[in-house]
């Protein structure tokens, strides 16, 4: 086992090899969504958005949310391995099954009959995640994020590489399925070589009772996790039609980088890290506190400079065709501000056995998103659908996982205080760019001199604070 002592070189080491495989999959991810965007129509991105929620659906369920324990056990992890192995195969092969049938009528729900077959093939997905679920927690515990990044730069070159090839000989949206399948498919054969753990079948019926007795109210969090990231796609494919969600799609994956880089990078270290320090109060609460800044320096400024110049930024990346995404765009810059820290509050309460506190705390960010969202269609469209769900982040998700953070006995008041120096600095930032977007036309030109500009007053504020960043604990 890892002395305490150990465990900070640890976590710092995780931690950059996680920031670079999440900037160089993103990046590299990004650039091929550009040129995707200019090979494929609106209604090609459709048509994957429905077989990609019904993946999405089926993931979140998937091994029924018992892999997370290894994470957290206090023994050896291996010990539990087969009992996992066995719940997390048999289950992502149930799911199949129930994908499988289930497609045509998910996919006319969704107004998309089309996407039935896309929809078959992509959650293959499904199997791949289930038999590869205990090596990818048992690389998170030890903090083996080199593995996870050769893995992952491995998916990247063969998830881009078949799908720009397929959407050059007209596959449309056949390319994005294939290429995603391939990709998983070859990167988890090469996690389980480099770990050295295949899949070993075993059942413990203690074991099994523990381990579902943690792991299903993670898995039916995650359900409603996927249940509110997703109800606005089914909102827009059931009220609108498959065109606005192919805008809503661009827009929404443009809008949700902070949350896939800089959220994804702590995520692969911050459950881990929290379970060290779970039963100390002030050490939490200072872990908390500190990877709460270390997000905040980029998000802030990020999703700043995505909300204010969001017609540049889309018209720039993806071509004059996308302009239709902008408004949503800068919308759904709030809601990645929120999902960045929900998401670090939901690892700690994890963390701290909150599992329960989680789900609820879900279910009412769903219930609130299942009232909003059809009114926010009906009456602005796909705007209306994303400013709705930033509404709901903002004055419902926000508070209620703030209040729960609260009784664990972390300070609110200190984490504010820490918080302050990006907060002003992201405040001043954005009044500038205003100022550039309204002396210049919606441009490159604009777009760049915006963020140049926005960034030059907004890092005097944050300097101070890059020692913090460097003393992750």
């Amino acid at each position: 086992m890892t002395t305490q002592e150990e465990a900070p070189p640890k976590v710092r080491r995780a931690l950059v090899l996680s920031l670079l495989n999440t900037v160089i999959g993103k990046f590299g991810g990004f650039f091929v969504s550009l040129l995707l965007a200019r090979l494929l129509a609106p209604e090609d991105f459709g048509v994957f958005a429905v077989a990609l929620v019904a993946l999405h659906a089926v993931l979140s369920l998937n091994e029924l949310g018992v892999s997370l324990a290894i994470v957290r056990w206090q023994g050896d992890p291996r010990t539990i391995a087969p009992t996992v192995t066995t719940i997390s195969t048999a289950s992502s092969a149930l799911l199949y099954v129930g994908c499988w049938f289930g497609a045509p009528a998910f996919a006319e729900a969704m107004g998309s009959p089309d996407a039935v077959g896309v929809l078959r093939l992509l959650c293959v997905s499904v199997l791949i995640d289930g038999a590869t679920a205990t090596a990818v927690q048992l690389v998170n515990r030890a903090f083996r994020q080199g593995a996870q990044l050769a893995a992952d730069l491995l998916n990247l070159v063969v998830t881009c590489g078949l799908t720009v090839t397929l959407a050059l000989n007209g596959a449309g949206a056949w390319s994005l399925a294939w290429g995603q399948l391939a990709g998983n498919a070859l990167s988890a054969l090469m996690l389980l070589k480099l770990v050295d753990y295949w899949p070993r079948p075993g059942f413990d019926r203690r074991q099994a009772r523990e381990l579902l007795a943690f792991g299903l109210p993670l898995a039916a969090a995650s359900f409603v996790v996927f249940a509110m990231l997703n109800v606005d796609y089914v909102v827009i494919g059931r009220l609108l039609d498959v065109t606005a969600l192919g805008f809503y799609v661009v827009a929404f994956n443009l809008a949700s980088w902070p949350v896939n880089t800089f959220s994804v990078v702590m995520r692969r270290v911050s459950l881990a890290a929290f379970a060290r320090v779970q039963d100390s109060a002030s050490s939490r609460g200072e872990a908390l506190t500190r990877l709460a800044v270390i997000l905040a320096v980029p998000t802030l400024p990020v999703c700043a400079a995505l909300g204010v110049l969001a017609l540049p930024a889309v018209t720039t990346l993806y071509g004059g065709k996308w302009a239709a995404a902008a408004v949503v765009v800068q919308f759904l810059a709030i809601l990645g501000v929120v999902r960045v820290f929900a998401e670090l509050c939901y690892d700690f309460l994890v963390a701290l056995g909150r599992s329960r506190v989680c789900l609820w705390l879900q279910v009412g960010w769903f219930l609130s998103l299942l009232v909003a969202l059809p009114l926010g269609a009906l009456w602005n469209g796909i705007a209306g659908v994303a400013a709705l769900h930033a509404l709901v982040a903002s004055v419902v998700v926000l508070p209620a996982f703030a209040w729960m953070v609260r009784r664990t006995g972390v300070s609110l008041r200190g984490l504010g205080m820490a918080l302050v120096r990006p907060v002003v600095g992201v405040v001043v930032m954005v009044g500038v760019m205003f100022g550039v977007r309204a002396l210049t036309e919606p441009s490159a030109v604009q777009l760049f001199l915006g963020v140049g500009v926005g960034v030059l007053v907004y890092v005097p504020f944050v300097w101070s604070l890059r020692g913090r960043l460097r003393e992750l604990r």
